[in-house]
């Protein structure tokens, strides 16, 4: 693994906290370990991850080889998982903090929240980006319930897409009811089997670390609470010197294939 990846000289340069979030069994962690398989040549990375009672996650990422262990924290959230990302930060921030102070400079950290339900989002006062998993095994009208990380993250995936046809599922369909609900906001179709959608996934994030270290990626509030800034965090402890602006109307795209991603 690169000690880090090359970046402008000019400028603050601060880690990219990327949240992955999602019901139970709709594919995070495997998506957590593909993006560390494929972008750890290049860029500096570790994860946080978050069980309820276990560290069952981390251990997988572990025995699956894709970064160093040392580089894989878990953070045990006890009753609700959602608490854990949104409500009370404490222990995903020095999770993370302590990443970024033992492996400094790192490009990526990955946050993967308990499995919860489709209401589950990160505080923006923990992470600066986050994708939310859908899989077609959960039902092919999930995407039309909504729920602001369906609405609202800066990527839904929609999992296990070559799964559709043996759980009655037309994935194509349920790509296209996810794209309405989002306002332009962009929907990857993604499967472990098809390569091409692995490498979109990769792009959209070298895409959004892009955006960080030029200071023009602006990290949204999906809810359900108000849009807010760091305050809470600062409250709790946790300092970091940099302010949030949270707003809808920007371009989300970030160099998708029409074929696998819509928007």
């Amino acid at each position: 693994m690169p000690e880090h990846s090359t970046a402008p000289e000019s400028g603050p340069r601060r880690t990219l906290r990327l949240g992955v979030a999602g019901p139970v069994g709709t594919g995070k962690s495997s998506l957590i370990a593909t993006l560390c398989r494929e972008l750890s040549g290049e860029l500096s990375m570790a994860v946080v991850t978050n069980d309820i009672y276990t560290d069952e996650d981390a251990r997988f990422l572990r025995s699956a080889g894709v970064l160093p262990t040392e580089r894989i924290h878990a953070v045990e959230t006890g009753a609700c998982p959602h608490t854990a990302i949104r409500d009370d930060i404490t222990a995903n921030l020095d999770a993370v903090e302590d990443l970024e102070e033992e492996f400094a400079p790192l490009d990526l950290v990955l946050v993967e929240s308990g499995g919860d339900n489709l209401t589950a989002t990160f505080s923006p006062a923990l992470i600066d980006a986050q994708i939310f998993c859908l899989d077609v095994a959960g039902g092919g009208d999930v995407a039309r319930k909504g729920g602001p990380g369906i609405g609202r993250a800066d990527l839904l995936v929609v999992n296990k897409v070559d799964l559709a046809p043996y759980v009655h599922v037309d994935a194509e369909q349920m790509v296209a009811d996810a794209t309405a609900a989002r306002d332009g906001r962009p929907v990857l179709g993604l499967s472990q089997n098809d390569p091409a959608t692995i490498v979109l996934l990769c792009d959209w994030v070298r895409g959004v670390l892009r955006e960080h270290r030029a200071g023009t990626h602006v990290p949204q509030d999906p809810g359900p609470m108000a849009p807010h800034s760091h305050g809470p965090a600062d409250e709790l402890g946790h300092g970091h010197g940099h302010g949030h602006g949270y707003g809808h109307g920007e371009d989300k795209g970030h160099g998708f294939a029409p074929e696998h991603v819509h928007t």
